[in-house]
């Protein structure tokens, strides 16, 4: 690795805060006797490792080869206003979340909104924070839509049908009040495109590639041989285009192993089990404590860790569902596109966002279920 990348990447790494404070954690967790160390690579889902590497790999050859800042410029240019821009963006990061799952639809719809960032006064940052509300309420529909969905319409043996008609009233709601959010908060003002910048250098080899690799990845991960795919993409970007790889945002993978070392060692801690087993047999109680325990394990922990003491999956899935706003912890997705967008100031805008989000959505789905 040259000298200034290197600088650049330890520069990088003193300022990701949220990495060390996982770091902390752990360590905490460790000198506390919570677990065998040398069990802590078992708490990993390697198969998730594998392929979030694989799609970072692959979103950053088509980010590379200059065509999504084509695309981003030519849909600027299509719409009138921020508040347009803002408006379909949304829509689109929802509508696709049903179906390529929360955490695919960003890999697709933020490098296209970070492409804007040299064009004129867009907010970029901003966008991508709402797309990552966007997924988090579209991707509630289906039982493909996230993890969480997927595990309780294993767990429900209902059908695919009869999973999304539940959980058809709540995505409504999720997505009514985040369309009248951003209504409310990108301007009707018309977008001011730059002149004379200098067009990105097109590749259109590297393109092709990137995306004639999408499908069989996928394909793979789908099968359980996520980590055989991601060596074969490793090896050929090695190869062919081995400045793509020093692009990837590699301590993103480090964050994710240790949020899953650190959210199970915390979710097998028998005072949260017992605060659990204290919580009333009252579905509106039990329904607030998923969406309060998602804030600080995630949601995908917290749906399995509800499972064991109910098998009401429709109020799960509600409740976890809701988790995913708020904290950025809520959801792995959050996670995905903050650290996607570099932006320090991203942090402190999601929050500004996702919180109120939460509160909103709560008491709607409370009324839904409960009155």
């Amino acid at each position: 690795m040259e000298q200034p990348q290197r600088a650049s990447l330890l520069h990088t790494l003193k300022k990701d805060y949220f990495l060390w404070c996982l770091v902390g954690l752990l360590v905490l967790l460790a000198i506390t006797g919570h677990g065998q160390i040398a069990d802590y690579a078992e708490l990993v889902d390697w198969h998730t490792i594998a392929a979030l590497t694989g799609l970072l790999i692959l979103t950053k050859g088509v980010e590379t080869s200059g065509y999504l800042h084509h695309l981003g410029k030519r849909m600027a240019l299509l719409m009138s206003t921020e508040r347009a821009l803002a408006l379909s963006l949304v829509i689109a990061a929802a509508l696709l979340s049903t179906v390529l799952t929360n955490d695919v639809t960003l890999f697709v719809v933020v490098p296209l909104t970070l492409s804007l960032r040299v064009m004129g006064t867009i907010p970029v940052t901003r966008l991508v924070v709402f797309e990552a509300l966007a997924v988090n309420a579209g991707s509630t529909l289906t039982p493909i839509g996230n993890p969480q969905n997927l595990f309780l319409w294993q767990l429900s043996g209902a059908s695919f049908y009869r999973f999304a008609a539940a959980m058809a009233p709540l995505a409504a709601i999720l997505l009514a009040l985040l369309l009248l959010l951003t209504a409310c908060t990108f301007r009707s003002r018309r977008l001011v495109i730059r002149d004379g910048l200098e067009p990105l250098p097109l590749n259109r080899r590297l393109l092709c590639l990137s995306l004639a690799l999408y499908l069989p990845f996928l394909k793979l991960v789908d099968m359980r041989q996520g980590e055989i795919a991601v060596i074969f993409l490793l090896f050929i970007f090695l190869i062919a285009y081995r400045h793509v790889l020093k692009r990837v945002d590699w301590p993103l993978i480090v964050v994710f192993v240790l949020m899953f070392v650190d959210v199970r060692l915390v979710a097998e801690m028998p005072l949260l089990h017992g605060m659990i087993t204290q919580v009333p047999d009252d579905p509106r109680h039990f329904f607030v404590a998923g969406i309060l325990i998602s804030q600080f394990i995630s949601n995908v922990p917290t749906a399995i860790l509800l499972a064991e003491y109910s098998g009401n999956w429709e109020l799960i899935a509600h409740a976890v569902n809701i988790g995913g706003f708020g904290f950025i912890v809520g959801s792995l997705a959050n996670i995905i596109a903050l650290r996607m967008v570099r932006d320090s100031k991203s942090w402190l805008v999601f929050h500004a966002f996702s919180v109120p989000m939460l509160c909103m959505a709560t008491i709607a789905a409370y009324l839904l279920l409960f009155v």
